[in-house]
């Protein structure tokens, strides 16, 4: 997928938990896990408002395109 999620750098550099950032989100763990291994197929911009509003960033620090590999 040429969308990667970059939370859990972002969670790294915070020192804060998977379940702090899920309950300040609003989001279950479970949902936060789905986001974080590349599994989600959208993400609602009220939850990409919510989750920089907590981790005090940008769009752009959580979500990074990468071009596909050809074969």
């Amino acid at each position: 997928m040429p969308i990667v999620v970059r939370i859990d750098v972002e969670l790294a550099k915070r020192k804060m938990s998977v379940g702090e950032f899920a309950e300040r989100v609003g989001l279950t763990p479970a949902n936060v896990a789905v986001l974080k291994n590349g599994r989600a197929k959208a993400v609602r911009f009220s939850t990409l408002e919510a989750m920089c509003r907590v981790l005090d960033c940008q769009p752009g620090d959580l979500l990074e395109w990468v071009e596909e590999e050809t074969s």
